[in-house]
């Protein structure tokens, strides 16, 4: 097996080990998130959704690396990313024009915790398989992954002020944070992807 091979090998490991985590990470925030009123968990659930896809795209352009693949699979990460800067765009300003305020989750802290901390290993071994590769496509969903992370992080700060200093509104503005990184990061893989298609 040359080296090629095995970081290829790697790679699918490290989106089958995302993939996984993350298919119970729906089911365990299909019972938190309804429950604790908050945007940022609601929108971590469908950060986990958009993971879960991110990884079969990933895992499908793995198994066929190269030009098209590599283009199509930015297109769709982008706008991925672009579908949940947007949807955190209306949720936060529906939240903070209703004065919406999240009640605590312990199941949801629970889980929270957990996947921040292995989002960021998962991201961190995607970056230096992606940065090895020489593969755009691994390394932006790497970033997805580190999105997912920082997520998990902007609602534990968030349930944290508001329980701790009442601030309400801390829930909706975290998910004002990540919305710009999202539109930021759709941009970046739209422009990586054009990037491929002059490149082949």
């Amino acid at each position: 097996m040359t080296d090629s091979e095995g970081l290829l090998r790697r790679g699918k490991y490290l989106e089958y080990a995302t993939l996984g985590w993350n298919v119970v990470g729906v089911a365990v925030l299909l019972v938190a998130a309804p429950r604790a009123h908050s945007v940022a968990l609601v929108a971590f659930g469908l950060d986990t959704l958009l993971e879960i896809g991110a990884s079969t795209i990933v895992l499908w352009e793995l198994n066929g690396t190269g030009g098209t693949r590599q283009r199509k699979g930015l297109q769709l990460l982008s706008v991925a990313f672009l579908g949940l800067g947007l949807y955190l765009l209306g949720q936060s300003g529906w939240s903070l024009w209703h004065r919406q305020h999240p009640l605590p989750s312990p199941l949801g802290l629970a889980w929270l915790v957990l996947t921040f901390a292995v989002m960021l290993a998962l991201a961190g071994g995607k970056h230096r398989v992606g940065k090895q590769l020489n593969n755009p496509v691994l390394l932006t969903e790497g970033r997805v992954t580190l999105v997912d992370a920082a997520l998990a992080g902007v609602v534990l700060l968030s349930m944290g002020l508001t329980r701790v200093l009442g601030w309400w509104w801390a829930d909706a503005a975290g998910g004002l944070v990540l919305m710009a990184y999202c539109f930021w990061e759709a941009r970046h893989a739209w422009g990586e992807a054009q990037h491929a298609s002059a490149s082949h």
